[in-house]
Parts: C-alpha cells; sequence; structure tokens
C-alpha cells in the first residue's frame, strides 16, 4: 500500500507532518504497520522549471528540429528540440543544464542534462517529455504544461511535487482495516498515533448530498439479483463527456503512487480508489444494451473478455455485471473489454458498489484474476462510504471532464449497515493493556481518529466511524487505545497474578498414553500432511467427492482433506521399504473429516483416529494379520480397555466407516469392539489392488480406531507385582466347530481356568489347522502360560488344572494323549454350542492349509 505525504497533506493540517521523513517511518512502523520502502523525492525536479515560448523556427538543417526561445523567469534561453509542434505561448518543463531527467533520478547511471550543439545549433538543456518528468509513458511529444504558474516557477513546486515521499507500507499489516487501503485512511491514523485530531473532508460523510440531474436524458435500469453477495450497489449515467488525457497533477499523483494513467474518467476512479480504498468503475453506456445493468451469477458457457485482453469463464459463484444481453465485468475486480471507455466515449456510468469479500477472494483464485479493487473489496469494505465516494467522483467528472448528470443516482442497498455502540470503562482498558489511562485520555485518543465517544464518568459509550468495520466488540478498543498511544510506552512487568500449570485436556492425555505405548510396542510414530493428492484416496479405493477439497491449496499433492489416516501411512511404506527398513510399524494420530458430515453448529465434524501398520519386506511364520493384531491387543491391554473382534466381512453402514474401511481386505478384516458392543474401528490386512497400487510387501496390515471410543471405555490398570515364581507353558490342541471365533474360545478357556485366584493364566495362539477332510471343524493350537502367587506348579498340578479344564468344557476326546508333560486335546463340538458368536476370522482359510500365528514351544 502506497501513500503520498504531499497527497495526504491536501486533506489534513501541517502540524502532524513536520516530523522528519526518518522519524515518521519509525513511527508507522512501531504503531501501524512495518513499512517496506520509503522514497524521499526531494530533489528529484531540481532545475526542472516552468518555461514559456516566445519565438519559434525551423531548423535551418535538420528538418525534424525545431529551435524555440524560452522565457525562463530571469532570463531567455535558446532550446533546439525534436518536437516543431510547439507554439508561441505553451508552457514547457525545461530541463536546465546541470539537472538531472527525472525519470532517471535515483538510477544507477542518472542522465544529467548538459548544453550541447545540434546541427550547429546551440540547445540550452531540453524539454521534458511526459516519460522523462516521469509522470506518463508519452515519448513522442514535449509535454505541455496545463498550469497557471508564471514561467520560472520550479515544475516540483507547480504540481505540489516538492518535498513529498511515497511510503510502501506492507498489505497484510491493514488485512483487517479495509479504510487503511486509502491515503485519507492512513492520514488518519497517522495524525491519530501523534495524538492530533483529524478532521475528514466535509464529503466525506454518510449523508452527503447525491448529485441530482437537471434533465433525465439518459434512461438507466438496475437489477440486482445476488443482494446476499452485492449489499449495495449505486450507478448513474453522465452524458456529453470529452475523453482526453487527465490534468498533469492526476497523472503525477498516480504515477508516483504505482498506477499508470489512461485518460481523464478512468483516472479519476483510480484517484478516488487510492484516497478513500473504494474502487469505482465507468462502462460507456452506448456500450451497455438497453441501459440496463444486472448483476448477477454467471450463466453455464458464458464467457467475458476482460480490460486486460484475457477472456475468461467467470467463476460458477462470481458476480457479474451485465446489460441485458452479455457480461460486461467482473464485479469488485475488473471491467470488461466490450464496455471500456475509448476516445470515442461520449455517455457514461458510473458505479460504485460493495462486494461480498469471501466472493471476491474464491474468484480471484479460480480465475487468476488480482488487481487493486481485489486487494480492497477482499478486505471488507463498508457499504456506507459508496454513497460519499460516488457523489465526489461525479463532482471531479463534471470539475475535469466536463457533462451533466442525465440520470438519477440509483441506489439498490439492501441492509443499510449501522455502526453498533460499545460500552467500555477505562478499569476494563487498564487490567488489559497495565495502562493508568482515565476515561478523558481514552475519549480523547478515539475522537481523534473520529470515534463518537459519550463520557459517563469512568464509562465510555464508543460508536466507531462508519469506515471501521473492525470494531465490533471492547477488545477491540483495547487494541485501538494500546496502538494509539504506542505499545512501547506501556508497563514492561506483567500484571501480578496467581498462576499454575496449565492441564492437559482429557483427549490430550490419553493421545499421549497411546503414543507412548505405541513406542514402548517398537512402533515409529509419523506426522503427516492433514491434506493428501486426489491420486491417493482412488488408490486406496475411497471416494473423493466425499472429502472436503482445498480450493487454493500449496501444492496439487495437497488439494483434499484425508478420510483416514490409514491411506498416509500406507503412501510411507514403500519409500521406508527402499530405504532398507525390512520390518517395523507406523503408526499417526490425529483428526479426520467428512464431507457433509457437521455437528449440531453446523461445523465439519472431527474425528481423532489412531491407525497403525506393520510391515516386512521378508517371509514371517504366520499370517499379517496377527502381526497387526498383536499391536492392538498390546494397546487395548496397556490401556486397560476391553476388546473384541469379529469378522467384517461387509462395509459398515454409516458414511465415516465405509471410508475408514475402503483399503482393508474384508475376508482379512475384523471390526474391533471395545466391550462387547460399541464399534471402535478396524484391525485387517488390506486389499490386493491396495497392495499392488502402492508397492506393499506381501506382510502388511494395520488397524485404525476411534480414540475418543477407546477413551470412553478405558479404565485405570491395576498393579499387580511380578511373581517371583516361574511359569509353566503348555500347549493345547482343540478341535472346534469352524464358525467358532478365537475371542469366545479364549474367553471359555480363561474362564474354566479361574477357579484359583492365586493362579495366574496368559492364552495366546499358535497354530490353525483345518483338514481337507473335515470342512465343519477346525483345530487351533492354544499356548498357556501358568504362573501361581505362592509356589512353583508341579506337574501333578499342571496335569489337574488341565483336567479340571477338561470337565469344565466337556472334553470327550483325547487327540494326542498326554506327552512329555504337553497333552493335546481335542474338543467336540457339542462342547461350545454355548457360545452365541461363531463367525470366525479362519472360517476362510484353505482346506489343508495350517497358519501359523506364533511359534510354538515343542
Amino acid at each position: 500500500m502506497k501513500i503520498s505525504l504531499n497527497l495526504m497533506k491536501n486533506y489534513s493540517g501541517d502540524e502532524q507532518w513536520k516530523l522528519a521523513i526518518k522519524n515518521l517511518v519509525q513511527k508507522i512502523g512501531q504503531q501501524l504497520g512495518a513499512v517496506e520502502e520509503a522514497i524521499d523525492f526531494s530533489g528529484k525536479y531540481d532545475g526542472v522549471i516552468v518555461a514559456e515560448i516566445i519565438a519559434a523556427r525551423d531548423h535551418p538543417a535538420a528538418d525534424k528540429l525545431g529551435i524555440y526561445q524560452i522565457n525562463t523567469g530571469k532570463t531567455q534561453v535558446q532550446v533546439v528540440a525534436g518536437d516543431k509542434s510547439l507554439n508561441v505561448g505553451d508552457k514547457v518543463a525545461w530541463i536546465s543544464p546541470g539537472a538531472t531527467v527525472p525519470a532517471s533520478w535515483g538510477s544507477a547511471e542518472p542522465f544529467v542534462i548538459g548544453v550541447r550543439q545540434m546541427r550547429g545549433e546551440d540547445s540550452n538543456g531540453m524539454f521534458g517529455s511526459g516519460k522523462e518528468l516521469d509522470i506518463n509513458d508519452n515519448h513522442e511529444r514535449v509535454q505541455i504544461l496545463d498550469t497557471n504558474a508564471p514561467a520560472g516557477t520550479p515544475f516540483g513546486e507547480a504540481y505540489n511535487l516538492d518535498e513529498d515521499a511515497v511510503i510502501d507500507i506492507e498489505n497484510k499489516m491493514f488485512t483487517h482495516r479495509p479504510d487503511c487501503f486509502g491515503n485519507l485512511g492512513v492520514a488518519r491514523e497517522i495524525t491519530g498515533i501523534q495524538n492530533l485530531p483529524f478532521q475528514s473532508p466535509d464529503w466525506y460523510a454518510v449523508d452527503v448530498q447525491l448529485p441530482q440531474a437537471e434533465h433525465q436524458t439518459l434512461p438507466l435500469k438496475v437489477k440486482n439479483h445476488i443482494p446476499d453477495l452485492v449489499p449495495r450497489y449505486m450507478a448513474v449515467a453522465i452524458d456529453d463527456v470529452k475523453i482526453t488525457p487527465s490534468p498533469l497533477w492526476l497523472q503525477a499523483t498516480l504515477r508516483k503512487l504505482g498506477i499508470r494513467p489512461i485518460n481523464n474518467v478512468v483516472d479519476i476512479t483510480n484517484y478516488m480508489m487510492i484516497l478513500t480504498a473504494q474502487p469505482l468503475h465507468a462502462f460507456d453506456y452506448d456500450k451497455v444494451e438497453n441501459a440496463t445493468i444486472e448483476v448477477r451469477q454467471p450463466k453455464p458457457g458464458e464467457i467475458l473478455p476482460l480490460l486486460d485482453g484475457r477472456t475468461i469463464e467467470p467463476y460458477k459463484n462470481a458476480m457479474l455485471i451485465c446489460d441485458a444481453k452479455k457480461p460486461i465485468g467482473l464485479g469488485g475486480m475488473m471491467g470488461g473489454g466490450n464496455s471500456e471507455i475509448c476516445a470515442k466515449t461520449t455517455r457514461i456510468v458510473l458505479e460504485c458498489a460493495t462486494f461480498d469479500m469471501y466472493a471476491i477472494r474464491r474468484t480471484s483464485m479460480h480465475n487468476g484474476v488480482f488487481t487493486d479493487a481485489v486487494t480492497r473489496y477482499s478486505k471488507g469494505q463498508s457499504p456506507l462510504q459508496c454513497a460519499p465516494v460516488l457523489a465526489k467522483t461525479v463532482e471531479m467528472v463534471l470539475k475535469i471532464v466536463g457533462g451533466k448528470v442525465a440520470s438519477p443516482v440509483i441506489d439498490n442497498f439492501v441492509k443499510p449497515y449501522e455502526p453498533q455502540q460499545i460500552c467500555i470503562g477505562a478499569e476494563f482498558i487498564n487490567e488489559r493493556l497495565g495502562s493508568e489511562f482515565n476515561a478523558q485520555n481514552i475519549a480523547t485518543a478515539l475522537r481523534n481518529v473520529e470515534c463518537k465517544v459519550e463520557e459517563h464518568g469512568n464509562q465510555l459509550v464508543v460508536t466507531p466511524p462508519f469506515w471501521r468495520t473492525d470494531i465490533e466488540i471492547p477488545e477491540d478498543i483495547v487494541e485501538e487505545i494500546g496502538r494509539l498511544n504506542g505499545f512501547g510506552t506501556l508497563p514492561h512487568s506483567l500484571p501480578r497474578r496467581e498462576t499454575s500449570a496449565a492441564k492437559l485436556s482429557e483427549i490430550d492425555e490419553f493421545k499421549h498414553r497411546i503414543r507412548n505405548i505405541l513406542a514402548q510396542a517398537g512402533a515409529n510414530e509419523l506426522q503427516t500432511y492433514s491434506f493428501v493428492p486426489a491420486r491417493l484416496l482412488q488408490l486406496v479405493g475411497q471416494e473423493k467427492k466425499r472429502a472436503f477439497a482445498v480450493r487454493n491449496a500449496i501444492s496439487p499433492e495437497l488439494e483434499h482433506y484425508r478420510l483416514s489416516l490409514t491411506p498416509s501411512l500406507l503412501d510411507k511404506v514403500h519409500a521406508n521399504v527402499k530405504a532398507g527398513y525390512k520390518q517395523f510399524g507406523l503408526f499417526e494420530i490425529n483428526k479426520i473429516h467428512l464431507k457433509d458430515d457437521k455437528d449440531c453448529e453446523g461445523l465439519p465434524r472431527e474425528y481423532q483416529t489412531v491407525a497403525f501398520v506393520f510391515a516386512c519386506d521378508s517371509a514371517l511364520p504366520g499370517a499379517a494379520y496377527y502381526r497387526a493384531k498383536y499391536f492392538l491387543d498390546y494397546l487395548f491391554n496397556e490401556l486397560g480397555v476391553p476388546s473384541k473382534v469379529t469378522p467384517a466381512l461387509e462395509p459398515p453402514k454409516f458414511e465415516i466407516g465405509r471410508q475408514v474401511y475402503a483399503p482393508f481386505e474384508p475376508k482379512r478384516t475384523g471390526y474391533v469392539y471395545t466391550g462387547e458392543s460399541d464399534f471402535a474401528g478396524f484391525v485387517g490386512e488390506y486389499r490386493a489392488a491396495v497392495t499392488k497400487n502402492l508397492k506393499l510387501p506381501e506382510v502388511c496390515a494395520g488397524f485404525e480406531i476411534d480414540i475418543e471410543r477407546l477413551l470412553q471405555c478405558q479404565h485405570a490398570k491395576k498393579y499387580r507385582p511380578l511373581l517371583k515364581f516361574p511359569a509353566t507353558t503348555q500347549d493345547v490342541c482343540l478341535r472346534v466347530e469352524d464358525n467358532l471365533t478365537y475371542h469366545d474360545l479364549k474367553q471359555m478357556v480363561k474362564d474354566s481356568l479361574r477357579a484359583d485366584e492365586r493362579l495366574r493364566v496368559s492364552v495366546r495362539p499358535l497354530d490353525i489347522y483345518k483338514r481337507a477332510d473335515d470342512s465343519s471343524h477346525k483345530q487351533i493350537t492354544l499356548s498357556l502360560t501358568l504362573q501361581h502367587h505362592d509356589r512353583t506348579l508341579t506337574t501333578t498340578e499342571v496335569n489337574d488344572i488341565l483336567e479340571g479344564m477338561v470337565r469344565h468344557n466337556q472334553i470327550v476326546e483325547n487327540l494326542a494323549g498326554p506327552a512329555a508333560g504337553r497333552p493335546g486335546i481335542l474338543v467336540a463340538a457339542s462342547a461350545v454350542q454355548q457360545i452365541q458368536h461363531r463367525i470366525s476370522l479362519m472360517s476362510r482359510l484353505v482346506p489343508g492349509r495350517r497358519v501359523h500365528v506364533g511359534t510354538a514351544r515343542r
């Protein structure tokens, strides 16, 4: 955001500008915004004088040169110029000998003018063109001046260019301050931070008198079809205008602030924009079909030629300015090339409006349109400034361009905005700033920046001016007082208060426990992006239409919110295998989201999950499923959460569950429950297509669990002392029905061994075998570890314990007979008919195939 000190001085007194440029820049940086650059124009136009031509003749030795006698105010000199169109009485900018051409001022190689002969005639200095004077881009002819200043007047003085400085303030410092994108707003703030009062010009007021048409010669209609996006739209037609270059003072002002002069009408709208931060636009009235302006969103297939020469298909939610037949402008961003002002224009329509800043941002990113108007509209301009800005613009057009108002001012204002009053006390402010301001100090500081303040003792009622759309709550007033007085002047000591360490939330502490447990189990934690490419969603079978899309993604690889954590982990497996890691476990704790799944407040619902992947690039005994299940059991055991796994042959009915389930192989995956019935997630191996797409090793499985479900079911893990007596391990083979789950069998075995409370029993699977000639049964080998609190178990005691288990479970047949103290036992089908859940993950094994889930001690 570039500001000109001379431009701001035109709208305020001189007192606040007495600081040296260096000190002023420092104060702006401390209390207003970071200064990127400050250019002092003092000396740029030294030696450039307003001169009047008093005689002119052709050069005798050159057809394209003219010889001119000029009055410089003190003397008459001769100048040879390459422009023969100058006449006696014309005023020109004479760059005297020894002076620097302004356009080269400040460059590495400044061009200094001297006295020289041109084809035998002396030329003392030169006449400046618009480009050489750094006013416009015209380099073909000498710039004829339009000033009334007498000959001999310094050029910089005649056009208010002396002692000027342009200060460039970083744009993002004003993101919440739309008024500070205009020189008028910055002038007010610079005055306020110097504890001086500022008064806006009379025309900058809500109740300004709008221009009236003496004769309504031009019909004009406005239809606003999207009032939610365009809350205010004003327009007026002006007749009998004459398009010419702007006055030099206007061209010079725009040029030094980085805007290229175009013509008088466009330059006036740009001037008002840099002055007030309110963009405007002018259409050629004769190019607006049926004198009708419609504000609407695009129709399918519509295109718009822009002023910059591009033709675009506007974003579907863009705000279009259209006539009765076609789009003529991209609302709040850029006019159309099919309605632009040109040299033949004699009638215009002036537009001043307020556009939704979020729609502006989305359209700008989609169509790649970035203009000064976009910069300002995307900050949320106040609709109340449209009327005064339009009225002043019409006044300038009539004065500079000529013409007359030929239609009523159409004001389509949907919902008038009224700044709200804020009640605040001096104590409230001082408690937060550590200051000692009284109510009078606070009121004075706010009135300096044109806030309306009513004093009621130590209580104040503050009404922000219409351009301060950022002041809404008492804390905004606190920030304003701190900034206006300078945060550096506040006490450096913190308020004395009793403080204590903030306690982590329950969910954060729980995630910390999960992180430590999985790390202790040997897994490695990853932190991946919350965004994933659409390609990854498709590779694992998830639906990208269910994921939130990021419109302005920083990379094509980060364009969608993820639907689960598992794909992000699987995407890292192949890279780790290539790096030489043959066996590893990866896990991540983070949030996932689903499109169209919102909470009671209408916000996207967040699911917090933990995902784990085990991978091995070499053959291992047993199925990969059990490797992941081992980590899952360890996690649940350490958390004190009871668990149960049942086959997951079909995806769940709810959508987020379907997306998390997508990468898993149905025949090798189980539903994970906390307790008996609370669904928490999945554990299993991955589909063949996922394994192929992501180049996963053959041994790869994992799980993804809802952390909040675990939190609800966690129990404090009871302390169990280490037993000092040795343990005894026995392997038992059980023949059971094919549809019996391992979970139910394990529970049945443990229940049968609980007769002695001093006996500690652990059960783990060793082997599952299914005979080719017996499709209704399977044989499961378990490893039982027995350890007593009081003594070392003898062989007789162990055998008695196992016989008790046999009697409890109605054992009817001995499969292998006792051998070396390690019995093998066959359980009849009738022994387990009491079990209700008979669906087993192992029921899908190929007949005759033995699957190892551990290493038996034989």
